[in-house]
C-alpha cells in the first residue's frame, strides 16, 4: 500500500449532472440505480443520491448553469442481472419520464439506449456484458476521449489504466470496487458549450485548493475561464471536458 503522502489531493466526489429540476431528476436516477435519495438544499438546489452498493463516491445533480448545453461527451451505463431485469427496467424508468432513444444501435448489439427526463442519454447493458461483469448497477462512465485523458484521469485520481489499446483507456479503483470510467478514442463528438454531466473532485483533508489545482495543470488540465461554482473550481482535462475541485 502506497503511504498517504504519495495520494492524490483529491478524490473522485461524485459525477454530477447540471440539471434544470435537480430534485426530480434525483428522483428518476435513484430509482434507476437503486440508490437513496439524499436531502437536498434547497428550493431548486443541489441534491447527492447515497449509494447502496458500496459506491464510494456518489451521483449528484446541480442546479443547470446556462453554459451547460452539451449532452453527448459523457453517459452513465447501467448493467443488467438478466433479460428479463433489462427489460422490466426499461419499461419502468420510461414510465418515470425516460423515452427509448435510436442512435444507429441493432438489436445484435444487445443493450438498450434511453435518455432521462432531461434528455441525457444512457444505456440498459445487456446481462452477458462481459467488460462491466462483477461492475455493480452504475457500471461504467463512458466519456469521448483520447488516449491522454485516460491517461490523465489514471494520474489524477491514483486509478489504474485497467484498458490501454488503440487509443481506447479505462480505470477503475485501486481496489476493483464501483463502476469502470472509459474513454473510447477518436472521433470526438463535438461539445457545444460545457458538458452537463461531469466529475467532480473533493479535496483530501489539509490539501489546498490551489496546490491541487496546479498539480492538475502539470498533469494536463488547464483551468475555464470564468472560474467556477460556488465554493468550487472549474477545470478542463486533457480533451475539454469540465470537471469541479471543491472543498
Amino acid at each position: 500500500m502506497a503511504d498517504r503522502a504519495d495520494e492524490p489531493g483529491s478524490q473522485l466526489a461524485a459525477v454530477a449532472f447540471g440539471a434544470a429540476d435537480p430534485l426530480a431528476l434525483a428522483g428518476f436516477w435513484a430509482r434507476a440505480l437503486g440508490w437513496d435519495v439524499g436531502e437536498d438544499s434547497g428550493d431548486g438546489g443541489a441534491v447527492d443520491l447515497t449509494p447502496t452498493d458500496g459506491t464510494r463516491f456518489t451521483v449528484g445533480f446541480r442546479p443547470l448553469a446556462p453554459e451547460q448545453t452539451s449532452r453527448h461527451r459523457l453517459h452513465l451505463d447501467l448493467t443488467t442481472s438478466s433479460a428479463g431485469d433489462q427489460q422490466r427496467s426499461a419499461d419502468e424508468l420510461v414510465a418515470l419520464g425516460g423515452r427509448h432513444v435510436d442512435i444507429g444501435q441493432t438489436p445484435e448489439e444487445g443493450h438498450l439506449v434511453l435518455a432521462d427526463p432531461e434528455d441525457n442519454l444512457f444505456c440498459l447493458v445487456e446481462p452477458e456484458n462481459r467488460w462491466l461483469s462483477g461492475c455493480p448497477r452504475l457500471g461504467a462512465i463512458n466519456g469521448d476521449g483520447n488516449r491522454a485523458t485516460g491517461v490523465f484521469w489514471s494520474t489524477a485520481l491514483g486509478w489504474p489504466l485497467i484498458w490501454d489499446q488503440d487509443e481506447e483507456t479505462a480505470i477503475r479503483a485501486p481496489d476493483g470496487t464501483g463502476p469502470i470510467i472509459s474513454w473510447g478514442g477518436p472521433p470526438i463528438n463535438d461539445k457545444p458549450g460545457e458538458n452537463r454531466l461531469r466529475l467532480e473532485l473533493a479535496l483530501r483533508p489539509g490539501v489546498r485548493a490551489e496546490d491541487e489545482s496546479a498539480r492538475l495543470v502539470a498533469l494536463g488540465a488547464t483551468r475555464a475561464d470564468g472560474g467556477g461554482p460556488e465554493g468550487g473550481t472549474l477545470l478542463v482535462d486533457p480533451d475539454g471536458n469540465e470537471f469541479v475541485l471543491r472543498p
